[in-house]
């Protein structure tokens, strides 16, 4: 089966898709070897893992493809991408599907927020008139080959225009043909329930991003699906999970001069080849030996 409709079918699944987020091959195969079914790509951890910059928009289009197409190559499940605005008009966007679609990704999500954009977390954000947004994506649902490649549209609304703009242009957005939907950084459990009793009535699955210190509540993926969500992604987790980690293991060494007390917290030198594939590349190797 391909992975776009593999990811498709996980989207419409009566349970809750549960969306890690990788920023690079290696966190990538640790959530593959985690058993979740499908990861996402987010602009917050590819711009921190390519340039150690915060997600505002200094993350080139084709910087964040190219990252998409290791990542895809490193791992058997499916990978939704992030395309910020489009990175440009129409025909910025129309590359950038199509890019994305031979990167190998099963899918890509899209937002209605201005250029330079913010993480949707972040104060400060501004959204595009529909005028101006609604044309880009036209130009996403009409540039994709593979009618299964997942597209969702996301709104950043709520902050500046409030949630009844948000439902709003949620509802336009699934009404245009997107596969899912976000109304993004809502704050509330009630805010939650308006959001999906809406796009319950047009049945367009609904899309949640969980950012850990954010402005959304970290609720359990049950009670999400309860809510009526169909995906819910954790877009920073990885990213804050290793910057501790590696922040905690300088330190030591720093102090210390030696990791010898600490390598009960890291993976062993022969379970690392094991993890990152290299016994099956060896053994791969030697069949390829042999008399001729």
């Amino acid at each position: 089966m391909k992975k776009t409709t593999q990811f498709k079918q996980l989207i419409n699944n009566p349970e809750i898709l549960v969306l890690p987020s990788c920023h690079d091959g290696l966190s990538a195969k640790v959530l593959e070897q985690a058993d979740f079914k499908a990861v996402c790509a987010a602009g917050f951890g590819i711009s921190a893992s390519l340039l150690g910059k915060p997600d505002i928009g200094l993350l080139s289009g084709m910087e964040a493809v190219r990252q998409y197409e290791n990542l895809c190559s490193a791992v058997d499940i499916p990978v939704f991408v992030d395309i910020d605005t489009g990175y440009g008009d129409v025909n910025n966007v129309i590359r950038m599907v199509r890019e994305c679609e031979k990167a190998g990704a099963a899918g890509l999500f899209i937002e209605d927020q201005t250029w330079p954009k913010r993480c949707g977390h972040f104060d400060g954000k501004h959204v595009l008139h529909l005028e101006e947004f609604v044309p880009k994506l036209r130009a996403a649902l009409w540039a994709r080959r593979d009618p299964d490649f997942v597209i969702m549209a996301g709104t950043d609304a709520v902050e500046t225009l409030g949630l009844d703009e948000g439902i709003r242009r949620a509802l336009l957005y699934a009404e245009l043909g997107c596969d899912v939907v976000m109304v993004e950084a809502v704050k509330t459990v009630e805010e939650m329930q308006k959001v999906n009793q809406a796009l319950a009535e047009v049945h367009a699955p609904s899309f949640i991003n969980l950012v850990e210190g954010g402005k959304t509540p970290l609720i359990p993926a049950k009670e999400l699906q309860e809510i009526g969500y169909s995906v819910v992604a954790y877009t920073a987790s990885t990213v804050f999970t290793t910057v501790k980690a590696l922040t905690d293991m300088a330190e030591h060494l720093m102090k210390q001069g030696t990791t010898r007390d600490i390598l009960h917290k890291m993976i062993g030198f022969e379970e690392y080849f094991e993890f990152i594939g290299a016994n099956d590349i060896r053994i791969l190797e030697r069949s390829f030996l042999g008399p001729f």
